[in-house]
Parts: structure tokens; C-alpha cells; sequence
């Protein structure tokens, strides 16, 4: 099959290579999976740890084992029938001396072939920019880098050519300057290769300088080698001498060398204000490529393409597909490339067409546009939505007032999130944000309708329509909108319309018009339309990393009403959604995007699954934590720090109450199974890990500390905190209360994520597993999350796994979810379209705890399964010690089935057979040994 069953998400690494992942390969095929899901694999900066920073995507990392190292790790996934799916970063690459590309726009400026394949804008307000690259990569101020002798003018004598050393960078010398440079030793040995670079006589760059061409390039630096062989290096360092730092005369030389180049280098403090290329989000190594024209397309895909026509992967995944200035034609484009070339394929591969998905962020209410021609997301929408329906409603009002007792704040989400995008766009995003106003500006001044309106008045306006921005980015061209677009904007512009200024609506209403498409010239003038495209392009391309930026990298870390809602994907806003919600969700998905992939965990969420699943247990408890957390607070007041008058944290005492609050869910919600407060090595383990944890958070929220400036006494004060609340010994009070909170979520939290695991692998939609969360996950953020799994006792679990589950005995170790997922899996092997292409029917619960039980049938012609989970366990578990709802709980509540369900079903965990020919099947009996039934039979009738 080309749409997968099932994948399993590899992260690849230099510590992780295709030689480690053939060891798992067998596991993994034991387990059900039908396809590996690889994190990207061309070369990237060496030393990766995710290889989304490619640096070349004309071959396979050399760090993962290279082409040889890969085609072994294939020929290993064939070997037992399985698949891959490849993660790819079409929007950007890494840039440094590492990346040849790069490095060749920095040398020959505007006249290198690449200089169109990055997104730079080469004639920036800046005039110092005119004609060149701002490469902010110093430590410090640009002069005082100079002063320091950091920057030095070197020769690499493989190459033949100059450039300027700092630390790791190597910044090239333009060619036209190697004659001034090799001048400066004033020997005549040297005199033909001076010939050779000065030989041409024409059109001169910015800097004045004559352009000369590749060729003669390439000639003079043959001779220079040539000397360099016969001669020595004795020309070469009288010449690099003229330009040293250890005389003034060298310090001045050098710099005006540094101007004329096709670079300005300066403090990377700069990058935020002044930089003149689209970066991925706000980092600075990591350039936007323009892959929407064709030769770029081309040439960053030809190795992609030639490994599907060899057959050595099966689809892709497509990375931060919003970053793109045409998502949806690229998305075609690809689409249709990769049909072009099916037919090449090995005859023994399936002829089906490639599997593809994208990264992609939906709203609430934001639905995955129908004419990409992809396969669906990579899940996140589904692990937000499989999150929400397992928070109890009833928790949202304490929970919220909670939150703003202890805290003193007055902000829901939406508000930290508008402060958080206003905050980015004055300092981190400012750079992007001045450039798409620019253009605006411009597009402003072709017209004598809108002439009048300033930059100023622009930036202002403009601002709040960001501000007040709903969704990641809309698709809107020169040629309009559809109407989902047209829904996008006019939410912002009815929000932004109460935060701008009364005198200014008029030019509100006038940005919406053109950014939703609406051209501002009737007669399609050539130069108006491509300021116009330009315009709208530079705003959908900076509304996703503002999206990003402010929510799951911001405000995420400052509003913390119930943690297990701040992830990847999600609204923390929307506290929960009904289980009639949950089923419209899954019945849509099966509608419009049946393959879409379905993840409770990934590489990038901030809590692993059974960690949200914990802390979600909260939801159910809300007065007991309410009451917990005061008691806590008041129990640990000693261990706080007074902070000192005029900390630039603006904060009295550390940690701050919202910051407390925070972390006493992450203790409850990330603390290891079996950890005792006499293990005072894992107590120190486990506090570093949630340090780290900290750490980010404090920086990420941007408020107290960042990471540009970090507060060090303020995290300083936080670690001593945390620290001291989980040391052992008489005196602390707090750990035995941790504890006890910890032994009354775990079971329940246990409990909530076998239900989701069970349901990520029976909803319409291909289950991923995210690496390690086969048993119990309880990772925080990366680079946690991307911790050494131990595959070898998994294996060695999946060897002695039963044929049947007895109950949840022994669930601490998490075998019990691992055998869970190998016979879900397995069912999906065995009913490969019963789960493709079957019906999605809820199913009627009745009883005293109707509340507590979620389930629906998949139905193909006579096939049927029913899927039966625990909702909301906790009222009724009470104080169990094992994941399960007991029996009596259940009081008379029974799954309801129409007639023509109403057939002997058989579960698939337990093997226990049940005659639904009344209607009806009390949970009790249902669910007496497991939270979770899996339910196998004929169904009557199709119909």
C-alpha cells in the first residue's frame, strides 16, 4: 500500500544513524507499523540534532551514514515489508561555510546564480544595504569585533581563495578584490595572477569595482595555486599582513576590504531590525529559500525525486509548508512531479501515488484547503483534538479562576497572545515586519487614491491587523480570495477595527482589500500587480512565524491555567470539546482527508502525551488541586528568593506565582512511575530535567528572562526553588504531599492515555508513533523529547506479550500500552480496509455514567468494530491504583447499538466474547478488566 497503515517516527541524528535505526527495524515491524516516518536526512550543519538546518540537499547526510548507510537501512525496511516517508524542508536551508550555495551568494553578490534562490532583498531602505547580504553573525558590535583582531582576512589554500575567518564562519572574499589583496606583499611572483584578475574592463558592482566573470575568476585563482605550489605561502602572508589587526594601518585596511564586499557583517543583535532576508521564524542561520520558482524547485528536490524513482522512499512529509509563498501550488507542483515519475518505479512497489502530508497549524474552527492534493496533515490537528475532548468542562471555571487568584493576572490566552505579537513585532520580528509594511508603502504610492498614506500611519495600522491575526496565514493571490480567506480576514478586520485609531479605519479597511486580493489597479498595470504580489506575499509569509512565534514560543510559557492544553497545535483558549465534537472532528476528517495522519506525540510538543494525559487528569479534580496548590504555596513560601529592587525580571520574589503554579503541574504531570523521595539519584535526575524545562520556559515567555539577555538571578532563584522543594530528607513537608498528589493522577492519567492511544489508532486516519512512546511518555520539551529510547527492552516486552490482556497487572512499566497499540496495530494489518475506507458512526452511551464513556463503530459492508473508551475516569476510579474503572462504578451504564450492530462481538484485547443481540452491553461486564474495549464481528446488514 502507498497510503501507510501505520508509521513510526524515527528521529536521525549522528548519535541515531541508519546503522541504529536497522537494529529497531524488526521491532518496529513486530509491533504493526507499516511505514517508517525518517526526521529529515540530507546534509545538514554538522553536529544537527534534527536536520531540519539542511545545508545541502544534493546528497544524504555523511553524519546518518551517507547514501551507502541509507540504502542499507531500505533494503532492511523492504526485507520485512516495510515503507518510508520522508520528512523535507522545502521553505529554508542552513547558511554558513557549510552551505555552498550560501557561500556563493556571499562571493559573487547579486551576479552569483543563487542570488535569486534565496529571498533577499537587495535594495533594502537601508542604503548600507544596497547590493548586499546583511550577515549578522559577530558576537559583539562590528567594531569592536574589528578592534579585538576576531576577524581576520585568511587563504584557503585548497581552493585558492581569501576570506574572512571568524571563529567557525568563513566569510568569502569577492574576486574582484584579490588583485588589491595580493598586491599588498609587492612581489613580482605574483604579478600573472594580479594580470589574470585584472584582466577585464567593463560594467562595475555597487562598490565600484569591476565584475568580472566566473572565468576569469577561475583562471587567475589557477595561477595563484600554481605559485602557491612552486613558491610557498611567503606572498601569500606578506599580503594577509597588510591586513592585520595588530597595527591600525591593518585594522583600516582590513575594514575597507570588509565594506566593499557583497556582505555587511555586524552584531547579530542586528538581525532583528535590519536584516534584509527572510529567515525561518526569527533564526538568523536559517535563510528562505524560493523554491516557488522552477529552477530552485528543481534543483533542492532532484535527490528527492531520484529516491522515489529508485523506489528507496514512498512519500514525504512536507516541513512548515505555511512558509511558502504559494503553499497550495507548491503542494500541486510536487504532487504531479511525483506522478510523473511513478511509473519509473520498481515494478515490485506498489503503483499507487506518493503519500503527502504537511506540517500545517489549524485554528479551532480552520479547515486544511481541499485543492492541495495532498493526503492530509501530520497530525497535530488530531492530537489537539483527541487532547480536548479529554478535559472535563466542569473544570474550566475553577481552573480559570484559580489561575487569576494566585497569578494577579487579568489576561485570558487571547489577550497574552495579542501582548506577546505586539511585543514581536517590535523587537524580534521587527526587520520582517518593516519590510512587509514597506511594501505596502510602495504598493500605496501607485495610486492617488492612497498616496497620502504614510509609512507611519501604515506600520500602525498594519499592526493591529497582525495583532488580531486568527490563523497562521491565508492564500490569497493577486487574483482574490475564496471565501475561506474571506472569513480570515474580515474576523481581523472586525477585531483590529476596535484597537486602531477612529481616523485611521478607512486605511484598515483599504491593507484588508489588498491583502485579501482585492487589487488596488482596475487595470491590472504590470508593475501595480507585482507590487501587489509582492506585498501580499511578504504578509502570509510573516504571519505564520508571528502565529508561531507568539503563541506555542510565548504565550504558551506565560498563561498556565491547565498545561496539558498548551500544545503544539492547540488553543489553550478552548479548554475542551464535547464528545459530540470529538465524533464531528473524526467524521469530517474521514470525509474530506481520510489518510491524514494522526499524532499524540512529535518532535516538536512540549509535554510527551502521557504527561498531558496526567496533568488533564487535573481537570477532574479541580477543587482538591485548588485547595492543593494555596497549601503549597503558602508550605514553600521560605524557599523563595526577594529579589533585588530593579531586577530586570520586575518581580519582588522569584518564582513568581505564575511561574509556582506552573511548575507544581509539571512535578505531578512529568513525574517518573516509581520514583520514591528516598532515590535521591533519580530525585537530582529528575530535577535537572525539569531545570532545563524551566529554563526554557522562563526564556520562551519572554517576560522575566530571554534568550537574548537571559536573567540569570532570576533563574538562578527559580533553580534554587525547584531544588529545594525536591530535596530529600525529615524537614521537607512537600515532597510527601507531591507525592501523594502524583499516586492519586497516575493511575487516572494511565487510565486517559490508553483511551487515546486506542483511539489515535482506530479514528479515521494513518496513527503515527512518535520514537519511545510504545511505553509510558513522560518527555517535556526538546531536546527531552528526543532523549535515547530503549529499544532493546521494548523488544524484549513485545517477545513475552500474551496473546490476550488478562487486565492491567503490571501496568507501571508500560507494557500494558505497548500491548495495547500491537493489537490495535495488528487489527489494522489484518483489516487494512475496514480502517481506510469504513464508516465512522458514533455510538449511543446510556446509563447513570453515560458522561464517562466515549464510542463508535467503524463499519465496511459486513466488517465492524467497536471502539469503547473511558471518559473522564476520574469521579469514578476514585482512590484505584490501577488504570481501570471498577465495575460497581459503572451503576447501569451500558453501550447502546442500532439493530443492525446488534451481532457476537469478540474484543480483540481480552478475547471475551460478548452477545449484543439485546442493544445493549453493560460496561461493567465491558470494561471490568481495561479502560479501554476493542470490539470484532459480522454486522447484520450493511445498510
Amino acid at each position: 500500500m502507498s497510503i501507510p497503515r501505520a508509521t513510526a517516527r524515527l528521529q536521525l541524528h549522528k548519535e541515531f544513524t541508519f546503522e541504529h535505526a536497522l537494529e529497531v527495524i524488526p521491532y518496529l515491524a513486530s509491533l504493526g507499523i507499516s511505514h517508517v516516518y525518517a526526521s529529515p536526512i540530507l546534509t545538514a550543519r554538522s553536529g544537527s540534532t534534527h536536520g531540519y538546518d539542511i545545508v545541502d540537499p544534493t546528497r544524504i547526510n555523511p553524519e546518518l551514514g551517507g547514501e551507502a548507510g541509507f540504502r542499507r537501512m531500505v533494503e532492511a525496511l523492504r526485507g520485512v515489508g516495510l515503507g518510508l516517508i520522508l520528512d523535507i524542508v522545502p521553505n529554508h536551508m542552513g547558511v554558513g561555510p557549510e552551505n555552498p550555495w550560501w557561500q556563493h551568494v556571499l562571493e559573487w553578490g547579486q551576479n552569483s546564480p543563487y542570488a535569486r534562490w534565496f529571498d533577499i532583498n537587495w535594495r533594502p531602505s537601508d542604503d548600507t544595504l544596497h547590493g548586499k547580504v546583511m550577515a549578522p553573525f559577530l558576537g559583539q558590535p562590528y567594531g569592536d569585533v574589528l578592534a579585538a583582531g576576531e576577524i581576520q582576512l585568511q587563504f584557503d589554500e585548497q581552493r585558492g581563495k581569501f576570506y574572512a575567518g571568524y571563529y567557525s564562519h568563513r566569510f568569502p572574499i569577492s574576486p574582484a578584490d584579490t588583485a588589491a589583496i595580493l598586491k599588498a606583499a609587492k612581489s613580482e611572483r605574483l604579478a600573472a595572477a594580479i594580470a589574470a584578475f585584472e584582466r577585464e574592463e567593463g560594467e562595475r558592482d555597487e562598490q565600484g569595482r569591476t565584475i568580472i566573470s566566473q572565468q576569469t575568476a577561475d583562471h587567475g585563482t589557477g595561477l595563484l595555486l600554481r605559485q602557491v605550489r612552486e613558491h610557498g605561502r611567503a606572498d601569500i602572508d606578506a599580503a594577509l599582513a597588510a591586513f592585520a589587526s595588530d597595527t591600525p594601518q591593518g585594522i583600516d585596511a582590513l575594514h575597507r576590504l570588509l565594506e566593499r564586499q557583497h556582505y555587511r557583517l555586524a552584531w547579530w543583535r542586528c538581525a532583528a531590525d535590519n536584516i534584509n532576508w527572510r529567515r525561518f521564524f526569527e533564526v538568523t542561520d536559517l535563510a528562505g529559500v524560493r523554491v516557488e520558482q522552477d529552477d530552485v524547485f528543481e534543483a533542492t528536490h532532484a535527490l528527492i525525486f531520484r529516491l522515489y524513482t529508485e523506489g528507496l522512499i514512498d512519500g514525504v512529509r512536507i516541513d512548515h509548508v505555511d512558509g511558502l509563498a504559494d503553499p497550495g501550488g507548491y503542494c500541486r507542483k510536487l504532487r504531479r512531479r511525483l506522478q510523473a515519475l511513478t511509473s519509473q518505479r520498481p515494478p515490485e512497489l506498489p503503483p499507487a501515488p506518493a503519500y503527502l502530508i504537511v506540517e500545517k497549524i489549524l485554528a479551532p474552527e480552520e479547515q486544511l484547503r481541499a485543492g492541495w492534493e495532498i493526503d492530509g496533515t501530520s497530525g497535530y490537528d488530531f492530537m489537539d483534538r483527541v487532547g480536548a475532548v479529554m478535559h472535563d468542562p466542569a473544570g474550566e471555571a475553577p481552573l480559570t479562576w484559580l489561575w487569576h487568584e494566585l497569578t494577579g493576572s487579568n489576561l485570558d490566552f487571547a489577550g497574552e497572545v495579542r501582548q506577546a505579537r505586539r511585543q514581536l513585532l517590535a523587537i524580534n520580528l521587527a526587520g520582517e515586519f518593516e519590510a512587509a509594511s514597506r511594501a505596502l508603502h510602495a504598493l500605496a504610492r501607485t495610486d492617488l487614491r492612497t498616496r497620502d498614506f504614510s509609512l507611519g500611519a501604515i506600520r500602525r495600522v498594519f499592526a493591529e491587523l497582525l495583532v488580531h491575526f486568527p490563523v497562521y496565514r491565508t492564500y490569497a493571490s493577486v487574483d482574490g480570495r475564496d471565501e475561506a480567506d474571506e472569513r480570515i480576514i474580515e474576523q481581523a478586520l472586525e477585531h483590529a477595527r476596535g484597537s486602531v485609531e477612529r481616523t485611521e479605519v478607512a486605511l484598515l479597511d483599504v491593507l484588508a482589500r489588498w491583502l485579501g486580493g482585492a487589487t488596488p489597479d482596475a487595470d491590472g498595470h504590470p508593475r501595480v500587480r507585482a507590487l501587489h504580489q509582492q506585498a501580499i506575499t511578504r504578509f502570509q509569509q510573516l504571519t505564520p512565524p508571528l502565529s508561531a512565534k507568539s503563541v506555542e514560543d510565548t504565550a504558551f510559557y506565560r498563561y498556565g491555567r491547565l498545561l496539558s492544553r498548551n500544545e503544539v497545535g492547540s488553543d489553550p483558549g478552548q479548554f475542551c470539546i464535547s464528545v459530540r465534537e470529538f465524533h464531528e472532528s473524526n467524521a469530517a476528517r474521514l470525509q474530506r482527508f481520510p489518510d491524514s495522519m494522526l499524532a499524540t506525540a512529535t518532535h516538536d510538543h512540549k509535554r510527551g502525551e502521557d504527561v498531558r494525559m496526567r496533568i488533564a487528569a487535573l481537570s477532574e479534580l479541580t477543587d482538591d488541586w485548588a485547595r492543593t496548590a494555596k497549601e503549597w504555596m503558602t508550605l514553600n513560601a521560605g524557599l523563595r528568593t526577594e529579589m533585588a529592587p530593579g531586577d530586570a525580571s520586575g518581580h519582588d520574589i522569584a518564582p513568581h506565582p505564575a511561574d509556582e503554579l506552573m511548575l507544581y503541574q509539571m512535578l505531578v504531570g512529568a513525574w517518573p512511575i516509581g520514583l520514591g523521595a528516598d532515590d535521591a539519584d533519580g530525585l537530582h535526575q529528575f530535577a535537572q530535567r525539569i531545570e532545563a524545562w524551566q529554563t526554557k520556559a522562563l526564556r520562551e515567555a519572554k517576560q522575566v528572562s530571554d534568550w537574548i539577555m537571559p536573567n540569570e538571578s532570576y533563574e538562578n532563584a527559580c533553580k534554587a526553588f525547584l531544588h529545594g522543594i525536591l530535596a530529600p530528607g525529615p524537614d521537607n513537608r512537600f515532597l510527601p504531599g507531591l507525592l501523594q498528589w502524583v499516586g492519586r493522577l497516575t493511575a487516572v492519567g494511565a487510565a486517559k492515555s490508553l483511551g487515546q492511544t486506542l483511539l489515535r489508532l482506530t479514528c479515521p486516519g494513518v496513527p503515527d508513533l512518535y520514537q519511545g512512546t510504545d511505553f509510558w511518555d513522560f518527555s517535556l520539551v526538546d531536546p527531552d523529547n528526543r532523549r535515547p529510547v530503549d529499544y532493546a527492552a521494548r523488544a524484549a516486552a513485545l517477545r513475552d506479550l500474551p496473546p490476550a490482556l488478562a487486565g492491567v497487572d503490571g501496568w507501571r512499566d508500560g507494557r500494558l500500552k505497548q500491548a495495547l497499540l500491537r493489537h490495535g496495530l495488528g487489527l489494522r494489518a489484518r483489516e487494512p480496509e475496514l480502517f481506510q475506507e469504513g464508516e465512522y458512526l458514533p455510538l449511543e452511551i446510556e446509563g447513570a455514567q453515560a458522561a464517562h464513556a466515549l464510542a463508535f463503530a467503524r463499519r465496511r459492508g459486513q466488517r465492524l468494530l467497536v471502539v469503547v473508551v473511558s471518559h473522564l475516569p476520574g469521579a469514578l476510579m476514585g482512590e484505584a491504583q490501577a488504570p481501570a474503572v471498577p465495575p460497581d462504578a459503572w451503576q447501569d451504564t451500558a453501550l447502546v447499538l442500532p439493530e443492525n450492530l446488534r451481532t457476537r462481538l469478540t474484543d480483540g484485547l481480552t478475547g471475551a466474547a460478548l452477545d449484543a443481540g439485546s442493544g445493549r452491553i453493560a460496561l461493567r461486564e465491558l470494561l471490568a478488566r481495561l479502560p479501554v474495549a476493542l470490539l470484532q464481528g459480522e454486522a447484520l446488514s450493511a445498510a
